[in-house]
């Protein structure tokens, strides 16, 4: 992950404190150095814990992020953005397949329904899916959270090593000037 990039577009550690949300749930726990650094081990513990709560089905994901980085102080605002690949344009098609494969593995069939937001329909409709449903999120929880952990350190580390090469042909350059 180049560096440069991550500090360009994600919030700085002000914008963050500074939140009133978080400020009210967090409190101080905002100014632990931890929680703002760039290295490989802190993206890649955050990008896990984005992906974790990204898969919770609950409409607070970016609030358990933060509580999560901040327990595992890694990377607060790269686990808030791990988040958003649920978003209301993805969250239909992930939570469907998550359900979908929590039906296959539990040996059930799929049930068709009509969606709709009320307290009926969640009382009702839910409480034949949920088991399955659960079990999807946490299987696309941990097989998403491992895949992209695994892109994550071995892309730094190819980004680290093509950077060193990169300097080294760079010196060689200049000292046959």
């Amino acid at each position: 992950m180049p560096r440069r990039w991550l500090k360009r577009n994600l919030p700085t550690p002000t914008q963050v404190r500074e939140n009133r949300r978080l400020r009210q749930v967090f409190g101080t726990l905002l100014h632990d150095s931890n929680l703002w650094h760039l290295n490989r081990l802190s993206v890649t513990r955050a990008v896990i814990a984005g992906m974790l709560m990204a898969w919770v089905p609950v409409p607070f994901q970016m609030v358990l992020s933060a509580g999560l980085a901040i327990a595992w102080r890694c990377n607060m605002p790269v686990a808030i953005a791990c988040v958003w690949i649920t978003n209301p344009l993805t969250m239909g098609p992930m939570f469907y397949g998550a359900y979908k494969l929590g039906a296959l593995v539990l040996d059930l069939p799929v049930q068709e329904m009509e969606f709709e937001i009320s307290w009926n329909w969640l009382q009702t409709q839910l409480g034949a899916i949920w088991e399955p449903f659960l079990l999807g999120c946490a299987i696309c929880a941990v097989v998403m959270a491992t895949v992209a952990a695994i892109i994550v350190h071995v892309g730094w580390r190819i980004h680290v090593a093509w950077s060193w090469k990169k300097r080294i042909r760079c010196r060689a350059a200049r000292s046959q000037n």
